[in-house]
Order: C-alpha cells, then structure tokens, then sequence
C-alpha cells in the first residue's frame, strides 16, 4: 500500500463542483469510481481544495491509498480510462505516507480570463467571461490588482472555509495581462478564502467600469470595510497550480514569509 499524488485537470462547465455531493455529478465522485474499479477501497480521496460549481482546474491535486504493482504511467493510464472525458490524471507520483495536498500546500495558482467584445463569442465564452461595455478604466484595475499583494484581511472578498476561521492570506503575485481583447487576471498566494478569486475579479471589474471608486476597493484590502455583493461568474476561472515545498528549508522559509 503506498500514497500517490495526482495531478488532474477538468473542465467544470457540467460538473456540480469538485467535493462529492449526493445526487449531483462531481469531480470527486467521479475520479473516485475510478479508483474503485483499481482496487481503492477508502472513504475519500485527498484534495488541495474544492471548486465551486463551473470552475474548471489543470492543477488540482489530490491524494490516496492504494495497492499497486505497476509503473505511475500504468495507473494514470487505467485512471484515465476510465473517466469521462471531461477530467483526466496529468502525472502520478508515490509521496510520503503523510503527505496531505492541501495541509502541505505551499501555495495556490489561479487564472481568470476576460473577453471584452459586444457580441457573443460561443467558442470563447466558455471559458471566459464577456464584459460590454469596455473598461473605461484599465489603469485603475491594474492600480487595484498590484494593491492586492502582501499580507492581508480579505473579509471583504470572501469566507474562510471553516466557520469562524481566520481571513487572513498573503498574495504573491496579482496582475492583469492583456491581449486585444483579452485580458486574463494571474493571482498567486498561500490559500484562499471561499470565493476569494472570484470576488477579486468582480470588484477589480467594477474599478474598471467606474462603478466602483479605486479609494473603496483600497479600504476593503487594507481595513477590510465590506464591498457591494458581486461574483465573477465560475466558468472564467481556472486553478492552475498548487506548489509544495521541495525541501525543508523552503517549507521554513515560506512559514517565516508569513510571519
């Protein structure tokens, strides 16, 4: 029996999200039955963390027990076989028997991609949410993503996953890229609150429409004042990468960062 790391990306479009629930399609439901027909016989698997329902990943990780005798190609290969063709196992890896992809994590990568167009763009728009009227304000958003960085209270963009647990996080990185008309938002950090990525999107949105003032969405980062309520829809967002320290020395040096 050993404990082995896997790598999975799926599109979120038909999904119910990733944390089995009953009588709804998920992401963990599926990639479970999977390893049932291996020989997996746990309760549940292990996850870097759920997605809401729509969200798509080509980095979620997860982790599990299982008994077997072939190559790390073999059983992504037979796990790829069968599941539907809308998730699939990227890489497996055998890990610590401790190893726990998200009390382990380091840090946590997502995507958020924008189109700026007035007509739909259906081949587009699956993965990527269509603004009109442009941005009137494309400085203040990038003004907006870079106040993000640090150590932070994040109340105001989202809820911690345990009732009553800490907002903090720390952002490493935040910034917009923009490409004709698109523009795709990269923000790096240490966790995220429920719907954090979300919400940053929606507010940074607003700052850019000038529906929102830069001063207000300053004040929700750095005193944590509540913002008006508003979601980027799911299906623009796309977790990308969940990092682990690769020794002990930069598991420390990652602690002391948030100190």
């Amino acid at each position: 029996m050993a404990r082995y790391k896997a790598i999975i990306a799926y599109d979120g479009t038909h999904f119910q999200g990733f944390q089995r629930q009953a009588g709804a399609r998920t992401v963990q439901a599926e990639v479970e039955e999977a390893l049932r027909s291996l020989g997996w016989r746990g309760d549940s698997l292990l996850s870097s963390g759920r997605t809401d329902t729509g969200v798509h990943a080509s980095g979620q990780v997860i982790a599990f027990d299982l008994d077997w005798r072939h190559s790390h190609e073999a059983l992504r290969n037979a796990l790829n076989a069968r599941l539907a063709e809308d998730v699939a196992v990227r890489q497996v890896e055998e890990v610590a028997e401790d190893f726990h992809p998200r009390f382990n994590a380091i840090e946590r990568a997502y995507l958020y991609r924008i189109i700026v167009a007035e007509t739909r763009d259906p081949l587009r728009e699956r993965y990527a949410w269509r603004l009109w009227p442009p941005l009137q304000a494309p400085e203040a958003l990038q003004c907006a993503a870079q106040a993000l960085c640090g150590s932070h209270d994040f109340a105001a963009f989202g809820m911690p996953p345990i009732a009553g647990g800490s907002t903090l996080r720390h952002i490493y990185q935040a910034e917009w890229r923009v490409h004709a008309d698109e523009w795709v938002f990269e923000v790096r950090g240490n966790a995220f609150l429920y719907h954090m990525v979300r919400r940053m999107v929606w507010a940074q949105v607003q700052v850019g429409q000038n529906r929102l003032s830069l001063r207000d969405f300053l004040e929700a980062i750095h005193q944590a004042r509540p913002l008006p309520p508003g979601l980027a829809p799911a299906h623009g967002l796309v977790l990308t990468e969940v990092r682990y320290a690769e020794n002990r020395q930069e598991a420390k040096n990652w602690i002391r960062s948030l100190l």
